[in-house]
């Protein structure tokens, strides 16, 4: 891959789901490197698009356009995290843009304007943009019907080719009562391979029906919020071409039950 610093401004960008790693991810030099080349090796976005696993709402939120105090969206951390600051530029245009493309589908949304960066955002964007220097909209998710995931996701497809990077934040296993494994369970190790095979094929078909056509769903995903993302990202890069890439991989050394892949298409 070719290190690109300048905006994509004719061709398509790629669409991304990033395994955000919670705080802890900020003291994992290994990772945030991985994070910080990855970065390095696609188009710098126009503006980044996060839609991530701690924001959900029904009928969708679009949230602030001014760079507003973090959401320090976590419990039992060291005070250290509380602290941390990532003042993005906000994104008033990207939101007009975005109202747009959810009326022409007739997807319901209100704006929240008081509602800032969560962690699932600002964590990963902290080691891939650490100068804040691109503009950053966060947008609710849903819920956690895949159907209406799926949706969304297509109804973001135009920004591609608008110099947007679309960013999923999520993990492609998530189950917090496996936190206290020592190695990777037999089942977190399956659910990984399926979601490799089914990203890399581009079976958003697949994705949309997890639950009864992956592996031990149920495990890796008690609750579906953090595989949510991936569905509206793989929707928005479902007419685009380009590879299926995998930036980051392996599982993490702090929660071996929590696959650390990274997706990019295109």
């Amino acid at each position: 891959m070719t290190t690109s610093t300048t905006a994509s401004a004719t061709g398509t960008m790629p669409v991304v789901f990033i395994a955000h790693g919670a705080p802890p991810l900020l003291d994992d030099e290994p990772w945030k490197a991985e994070l910080a080349a990855w970065s390095k090796a696609m188009p710098r976005p126009k503006a980044i698009l996060s839609l991530s696993a701690h924001w959900e709402a029904h009928p969708i939120a679009i949230g602030a356009t001014t760079a507003l105090p973090l959401v320090y969206d976590f419990y039992g951390f060291p005070q250290r995290y509380y602290e941390i600051q990532y003042a993005a530029p906000g994104a008033p245009e990207l939101a007009a843009r975005v109202r747009d493309l959810l009326r022409s589908k007739s997807i319901a949304f209100v704006d929240d304007a008081g509602r800032g960066l969560d962690h699932g955002t600002y964590v990963p964007l902290m080691s891939m943009y650490p100068d804040a220097d691109v503009p950053v909209l966060q947008v609710s998710l849903p819920g956690l019907d895949p159907k209406e995931l799926y949706d969304f996701g297509r109804a973001l497809a135009p920004l591609r080719n608008e110099g947007v990077l679309i960013a999923g934040s999520g993990f492609l296993t998530h189950n917090m009562r496996a936190l206290g494994e020592s190695t990777t369970p037999a089942w977190a190790k399956e659910f990984d391979d399926w979601s490799a095979d089914v990203l890399t094929r581009r079976d958003v078909d697949a994705l949309v029906d997890f639950k009864v056509r992956s592996p031990s769903a149920h495990l890796a995903h008690p609750r579906a919020e953090h595989f949510a993302p991936i569905i509206s990202a793989a929707a928005a890069a479902i007419d685009g071409g380009g590879d299926v890439k995998f930036p980051v991989t392996g599982f993490w050394k702090m929660a071996p039950a929590f696959t650390r892949r990274s997706v990019q298409v295109g």
